[in-house]
């Protein structure tokens, strides 16, 4: 099965606004996300390859998200060729 490693760079964090805010990078994609965890919204942006990255970021940030803060660098594996 082919996989693709995503790099997560957290760029902001708020626990007060219930906010993270990053960059990730898979493959020749690049987006920016700003994940509001408290209402359980996430955005990623631009467009193009959105379907790709949203849900296994969503994932991602979902069961690691009291261990990211900003500044660090993650990644994670994706099941698809990128």
């Amino acid at each position: 099965m082919p996989e693709t490693t995503a790099f997560v760079r957290i760029t902001r964090q708020s626990w007060q606004k219930g906010l993270l805010e990053g960059d990730v990078k898979a493959g020749e994609f690049e987006w920016q996300f700003q994940w509001c965890f408290r209402r359980g919204e996430l955005s990623v942006k631009p467009s193009s390859g959105r379907a790709l990255i949203k849900e296994p970021l969503g994932r991602f940030l979902e069961q690691r998200d009291y261990q990211l803060e900003a500044g660090g660098d993650y990644d994670f594996t994706i099941r698809a060729d990128l």
